[in-house]
């Protein structure tokens, strides 16, 4: 049987925080600019990174590592999901079709209908920009389905299930919609005046790789969600310039 454990936060950030732990995985609560993995620029600043000293206690001769079961945006905050054992990644990921993923973001204007489905083939180009296309042979399939939660003049608060997993699909069916995250320089306006991209994963269910038995966890949504839906609700004059939204 696996068992629960409680973190040792000695070995932690202070803003970053473990959601569950046992014996075979690690669910954390990621915090928005932090690398899911590391980069060719940029390998120690990852949640990969900071989970494989924490399960090392400090000693950098271990070879206790973490498997990245999954991966979320840098500047997308929320539930990321852990695996202690290269079996328990592969388990993890044979049943991803079936794992539920919802996520919450605040977007520009008002959707209509309110609720609904965005499907399209998603490619990518040159640039490593995500985009739609018709054409089934250049892009893959991709089913993003979302629910207005609440709603102001100028924001919408979403909430997203995510039904495949592609590279940037969220932030580029939204866009595609014409109502962009609030906070998204690569696919939003250029004038946004929000300095973190308002996406967060909520939530994730799915079925313990070992027990069997249904496992779900939340993670707390970010309080500049609650502040950008205030904000929302006070019109901005045209004639006044936008202050950024700290």
């Amino acid at each position: 049987m696996t068992k629960k454990k409680p973190p040792n936060r000695k070995h932690l950030p202070k803003n970053f925080e473990i959601i569950h732990e046992d014996d075979d995985i690690i669910v954390v609560n990621k915090p928005a600019g932090l690398l899911s993995v590391g980069t060719p620029t940029d390998k120690i600043r990852t949640a990969q990174y900071i989970l494989t000293d924490y399960v090392r206690k400090g000693n950098p001769k271990s070879h206790r590592q973490i498997f990245v079961v999954h991966r979320l945006d840098q500047w997308t905050s929320g539930v990321l999901l852990f695996a202690k054992t290269e079996n328990v990644k592969f388990a993890l990921q044979d049943q991803w079709q079936d794992t539920e993923k919802k996520y919450l973001a605040v977007v520009h204007g008002q959707m209509n209908p309110k609720e609904g489905m965005i499907t399209s083939y998603l490619a990518e180009n040159k640039a490593y920009v995500v985009y739609s296309t018709s054409d089934r042979t250049k892009g893959k399939l991709a089913h993003t389905a979302y629910k207005t939660l609440k709603e102001t003049p100028r924001f919408s608060l979403l909430e997203i299930t995510l039904l495949t997993g592609r590279k940037n699909q969220i932030r580029v069916h939204l866009a595609d919609k014409g109502h962009p995250i609030v906070g998204d320089r690569k696919y939003g306006r250029k004038d946004d005046p929000s300095k973190r991209l308002a996406l967060h994963a909520k939530s994730i269910a799915f079925k313990h790789p070992t027990t069997e038995q249904p496992m779900a966890f939340d993670a707390k949504t970010p309080g500049e969600f609650d502040r950008l839906m205030k904000i929302g609700k006070k019109p901005i004059p045209a004639e006044t310039e936008m202050k950024p939204i700290d």
